[in-house]
C-alpha cells in the first residue's frame, strides 16, 4: 500500500480525498496556486507545496510543476480527482514514465475513451447501441454540412476530445450550422487544446444517466448501478440521483451489462462512468465513458455502502476487487445538489470574494463535501463550485423534503451562490414527480429566476448581521468587553419575517 500520495486538485474534492488516505493511514500531499494558499484541502494535508501563480495553466494544468512536487515530497501515486488533469492521457503517461501511480485508468484506455469518436467506433463493434452520428473527424464546414443533411436536424456538436459540455452546440437548421461549429470548435480549442468536434443526432427531451463502474487491473469488473443526472444547465449537471425514476430492474441490469461490456472492450481500469442518454421509449444509447471519479460520486456511496476514493486507491495499488455483482444492492434514495458561488438572477455569472460567514446544514442523513470555510477567498480563477450537499433517505420522498429542509439551514453570505435555485427545483412539482429530463431547467425556468420575497428579506437580514458581527464590541460573559466576530444568528436578535402574499408564510 502507498506510505504518501500527492492530491493533483484543489476545492472540495481535493478534502475528500485527503480525508479517505486518512482513514487508510496513507500520508499526504497538497498542491496550490498562490491564489490558493490559505485553502482548506492546503491546511487539511500533512504537507503542501506551491505549484505556481493563480492561473490553473500555470499551476494546476503544469504537469512538470506536479511531478517535480511529488518527486520532491517522495509521494509514491497521484490522484487527479476531476477536472484539470483527471482526464488528460498525457498526464497519467508521464506519471506512468516517471514510476508514479496514477490513480486513475492507465494512459492507453484514456486516450481511447477521451476521443468520443474512437470510443464510439469501438463500442459500436462491440454491440454497444450508439447515437447515430459521424464516426470521423472531417476537415472542413462542406464536409460537415453534408454528414449534417444525413444525419438530420436537430443535432449536437461536440467535442471530440473532452466533455463536460465544452465545445457542444444544438443547431436545429442548416443555415445556422456553420456558426455553431465555428464557436464549438473555438471553445473546444480553449478547453482541450484540440478543435476537433464532430456531429451527432440530438434525441429530444432524453434523460442522461450513467453507471458507475468499478474494474481492477486483472479484469474483474463491477458496476455500482446508475445515478440520474438529468438536471443540467448549459449541459453541466447540477442535481443527481440514484436510483432514477426511469428505470425497472430489467432495464437497470441490461444498461449495467452494457457499461461492463464498455469498460472491457475499452481496456479501462479503475473507477469511471459509462454515460447514457435515455429516450422516451426507454431506448438506451452510448454517450461517453467518462475517465475519472465523478463530482456526483457520493451518491453511488450512499446507496451501496462503498467507499469509491478508497477503491480506486486500492485498485492503483495492485489489489484485486473484493466485491462481487451479486452481493451489491441499492438501499433507499440520495440526492446530490452542487453548490455553486455564482448568481442565479443574473444569469448564474460566477461569483468571488470573501465568505464572511457559513451555516452548514446537519443531522441523520445528511453528508456535506465542502472545500471552503468562513473567513475564506473564493477566487475568480477556477470552477465555481464550492461543495456538495448530499442526502439519504428510505424513498425519494423522503429524500427530497430532507434535500430542501437542508438546503434551508445551508446558508453562505459573502458570495452569491444557487442554493436558493436548488431549493426551488427540489420543490418544483416537476421535480417531485420524478419528470426529469434533460431540458428541465428550460421548462421550469424559461423566464429565468428571481428569489422570493422571503429569501431576499432573509438574506438582507443576514448580509447585514454579518456585517455588524465582523465589528461588534460585545460581553464575553467572563467579565470583559470583547471584539470579534460572531454568528449572525447571534448579532441579528430577535427577528421576523413579515407574512408574503406569494407564499403564504
Amino acid at each position: 500500500m502507498f506510505e504518501k500520495i500527492l492530491i493533483a486538485n484543489r476545492g472540495e474534492i481535493a478534502v475528500r480525498i485527503i480525508r479517505a488516505c486518512q482513514e487508510m493511514g496513507i500520508s499526504t500531499v497538497a498542491v496550490y496556486s498562490e491564489a490558493d494558499r490559505k485553502s482548506l484541502h492546503v491546511q487539511f494535508a500533512d504537507e503542501a507545496v506551491c505549484i505556481g501563480p493563480a492561473q490553473a495553466v500555470d499551476s494546476y494544468l503544469d504537469i512538470d510543476n506536479i511531478i517535480h512536487a511529488a518527486k520532491e515530497k517522495k509521494a509514491q501515486a497521484i490522484h487527479p480527482g476531476y477536472g484539470f488533469l483527471a482526464e488528460n492521457p498525457s498526464f497519467s503517461l508521464r506519471c506512468e514514465k516517471e514510476g508514479i501511480v496514477f490513480i486513475g485508468p492507465n494512459s492507453r484506455a484514456m486516450d481511447l475513451v477521451g476521443d468520443k469518436v474512437r470510443s464510439r467506433q469501438t463500442v459500436e463493434k462491440a454491440g454497444v447501441p450508439i447515437i447515430p452520428g459521424m464516426k470521423c473527424v472531417l476537415k472542413n464546414i462542406s464536409e460537415y454540412e453534408k454528414e449534417a443533411d444525413k444525419i438530420g436536424y436537430p443535432l449536437m456538436i461536440k467535442a471530440s476530445a473532452g466533455g463536460g459540455g465544452k465545445g457542444m452546440r444544438i443547431v436545429h437548421s442548416h443555415e445556422r450550422l456553420k456558426a455553431g461549429l465555428e464557436a464549438g470548435m473555438r471553445e473546444a480549442k480553449s478547453a482541450f487544446g484540440d478543435e476537433s468536434v464532430y456531429l451527432e443526432k440530438c434525441i429530444q427531451e432524453p434523460r442522461h444517466v450513467e453507471f458507475q463502474i468499478l474494474a481492477d487491473n486483472y479484469g474483474n469488473i463491477v458496476h455500482l448501478f446508475e445515478r440520474e443526472c438529468s438536471i443540467q444547465r448549459r449541459h453541466q449537471k447540477i442535481i443527481e440521483e440514484s436510483p432514477s425514476q426511469a428505470l425497472d430492474e430489467g432495464l437497470r441490469d441490461q444498461m449495467g451489462e452494457v457499461a461492463k461490456r464498455v469498460i472491457q472492450v475499452t481496456g479501462y481500469n479503475n473507477a469511471g462512468t459509462v454515460e447514457f442518454l435515455l429516450d422516451k421509449d426507454r431506448n438506451f444509447y452510448f454517450l461517453e465513458v467518462n475517465a475519472r471519479l465523478q463530482v456526483e460520486h457520493p451518491v453511488t456511496e450512499l446507496v451501496t455502502g462503498l467507499d469509491i476514493v478508497q477503491h480506486q486507491i486500492l485498485i492503483a495499488a495492485g489489489k484485486k476487487l473484493k466485491i462481487k455483482q451479486s452481493s451489491l444492492h441499492q438501499k433507499g434514495h440520495s440526492i446530490e445538489c452542487r453548490i455553486y458561488a455564482e448568481d442565479p438572477e443574473n444569469n448564474f455569472l460566477p461569483s468571488s470574494g470573501k465568505i464572511l460567514f457559513i451555516n452548514e446544514p446537519a443531522g441523520p442523513g445528511i453528508r456535506l463535501d465542502s472545500g471552503i470555510y468562513s473567513g475564506c477567498e473564493v477566487p475568480i480563477y477556477y470552477d465555481p463550485i464550492l461543495s456538495k450537499l448530499v442526502v439519504w433517505a428510505e424513498n425519494r420522498e423522503m429524500a427530497c423534503q430532507r434535500m430542501v429542509q437542508a438546503l434551508e439551514h445551508y446558508v453562505i453570505l459573502g458570495v452569491k451562490t444557487s442554493i436558493s435555485f436548488l431549493k426551488e427545483v427540489i420543490s418544483s412539482p416537476m421535480f417531485r414527480r420524478g419528470d426529469t429530463t434533460t431540458d428541465f431547467i428550460e421548462k421550469q425556468f424559461k423566464d429565468g429566476f428571481a428569489l422570493r420575497k422571503d429569501d431576499k428579506k432573509r438574506e438582507i437580514c443576514l448580509l447585514a448581521a454579518a456585517f455588524l458581527g465582523q465589528n461588534r464590541t460585545y460581553d464575553s460573559g467572563i467579565g470583559k468587553k470583547e471584539h470579534g466576530e460572531r454568528s449572525p444568528w447571534q448579532t441579528l436578535g430577535k427577528w421576523r419575517l413579515g407574512r408574503s402574499e406569494e407564499s403564504g408564510t
